[in-house]
């Protein structure tokens, strides 16, 4: 299978659409991947309609450069705020991606999809090469037993994103430190995404981040999600993003492996040789091909590849 095209969400802020304070503070940001304006969780039912008309605002202002991505949270298509959420935002000159919320099956991705065709035909025409991006959040049982049908019901679909809360309510499950509880769901969300080719997956909220302690249990966070396969995670706070944008780049020794192996298996191709060495390790098919997306990653972080590519341009398949 091809591999996933890049998108980068290392981290996706959520940002209350009811405060237009909050609002206007998150275009501050010199270096987010991706800011989602909440209508769900953090604006009450009698504030929404006031939350659409901030985001809708916002969305049509000129872009701010340190924004990669404008996404917003709508409610869930069961809420009986879906419908009224999207005739509103869509509207925004500069909206880029949805955030569904309590995706329970295909059918509530094909519905946001319908809406986007009936609203906005000119951008999801076939063909198109900037339809609105769907990201589907990941909140019960059912969602994950029917992750499959999920991952395929939207040729809009970016990406998935695991609500540990919801989930942990729908199971009567409890939190813990160590995050084991979530180790089923977590794997198949990630298997799942990479499976039906999805480029992003967003792990679970971390409540904790305030004070040395707090950071280090960020970071510790961030790391387990990276180890699981996951290649972002969400944020509360605009505090957290430093820290879990950072995680989710490749790292400077990561990058630098990683750069050797792509030219070095250049060469070593040439020569006809499907297996290598490196630093006394084995390379092959499978290696080589982390490393080139690696490659392509910290190419899209902003990471100075082309003069890792000089500084490394001598190395030879040993």
């Amino acid at each position: 299978m091809a591999a996933a095209a890049q998108v980068i969400r290392r981290a996706q802020l959520y940002v209350p659409g009811s405060s237009m304070r909050f609002l206007e503070k998150s275009r501050s940001f010199t270096a987010l991947d991706s800011v989602a304006y909440d209508l769900e969780d953090s604006v009450t039912p009698s504030k929404k309609p006031d939350g659409r008309r901030n985001i809708l605002e916002i969305l049509n202002r000129d872009r701010v450069p340190g924004i990669r991505e404008q996404a917003v949270r709508i409610n869930s298509v069961g809420s009986g705020f879906a419908l009224d959420d999207l005739t509103e935002v869509l509207k925004g000159k500069h909206l880029d991606c949805l955030v569904v919320p309590k995706v329970d099956a295909a059918s509530d991705l094909h519905f946001v999809t319908d809406v986007l065709r009936q609203k906005l035909p000119e951008r999801h025409a076939v063909g198109s090469s900037n339809p609105v991006k769907i990201v589907a959040l990941v909140e019960s049982a059912r969602s994950v037993v029917d992750l499959g049908a999920i991952c395929a019901a939207s040729p809009y679909l970016s990406g998935l994103t695991f609500a540990a809360e919801d989930f942990a309510l729908d199971l009567s499950l409890t939190r813990t430190p160590s995050l084991h509880e979530f180790m089923y769901a977590r794997s198949a969300i990630v298997t799942a995404a990479r499976a039906y080719n999805l480029p992003s997956t967003l792990d679970l909220v971390s409540t904790t981040f305030r004070g040395e302690e707090g950071v280090k249990q960020l970071r510790e966070e961030s790391e387990n999600g990276k180890r699981f396969g996951f290649n972002g995670k969400q944020c509360i706070h605009p505090d957290q993003v430093a820290t879990v944008q950072e995680v989710f780049s490749p790292s400077p020794a990561e990058a630098e492996w990683a750069v050797r192996i792509v030219i070095a298996d250049a060469k070593a191709d040439k020569q006809g040789r499907g297996a290598w060495t490196l630093d006394g390790k084995m390379i092959d098919v499978p290696v080589v091909g982390k490393a080139k997306a690696i490659v392509a990653r910290a190419e899209v972080c902003g990471m100075d590849v082309k003069g890792l590519q000089e500084k490394f341009k001598d190395e030879e398949p040993q």
